[in-house]
């Protein structure tokens, strides 16, 4: 049975608030005082995993969508996606301004210092772009084929997220390590279609 465009297009706003309530969740428990010993530092961490898990699982539909039978699916990544970049974001403006209450002097210093903080900000730097071209019109100015190259910018972000959990975890780093580990997957997964596709070309 091949999933459906209209299935999928009805449990849009279902996923979307499934995603979303996270963030409030956590904004809540940060306004009530229960968010732990280190509540700013939680809501960093929280924020920013759950923006790799909704990169990982764009990448996910990417390769599932792959199928005929679930093609369909592409029609959330999108909307995944962005809502993605609302984490990273959120995570984002909370070190700048709960943690560090604009203290651009110290902000750039810790940037420059720290291997995860400069991973994360490349990060940020390289997730603009794609934002900014998320649209339908954006790919007709572009071409879907200069669109679909920049869009593969996801597949250098998605690495360089996981790996800048990793170095900002001090304790258990299995997590991260799992993150890493599916990311790999997914691009041996891309690596092997891209592989059979050219053969395919050629015959």
């Amino acid at each position: 049975m091949i999933l459906s465009s209209k299935v999928v297009n009805q449990f849009k706003p279902i996923i979307f608030l499934l995603l979303i309530a996270p963030s409030i969740f956590w904004i809540v428990r940060l306004t009530q005082g229960n968010l732990g010993v280190n509540p700013i530092d939680k809501l960093m961490d929280e924020l920013g995993q759950m923006a790799l898990r909704l990169i990982i699982l764009t990448l996910i539909i990417s390769s599932l969508s792959k199928f005929k039978l679930l093609r369909a699916l592409q029609n959330i990544r999108r909307m995944i996606g962005l809502i993605a970049f609302y984490y990273v974001i959120s995570h984002f403006l909370t070190y700048i301004v709960l943690d560090h209450f604009f203290n651009w002097n110290f902000i750039v210093k810790d940037i420059i210092k720290r291997p995860f903080i400069t991973l994360g900000f490349i990060n940020f730097i390289l997730l603009l772009p794609l934002v900014f071209t998320s649209t339908n019109a954006m790919v007709k100015k572009l071409t879907f084929k200069i669109w679909k190259k920049l869009h593969s910018l996801i597949y250098i972000i998605a690495p360089l997220a996981a790996l800048h959990c990793y170095l900002l975890t001090k304790a258990d780093k299995i997590e991260p390590l799992i993150y890493l580990g599916i990311i790999l997957l997914l691009l041996l997964w891309r690596f092997y279609f891209k592989i059979i596709n050219f053969f395919f070309n050629i015959l």
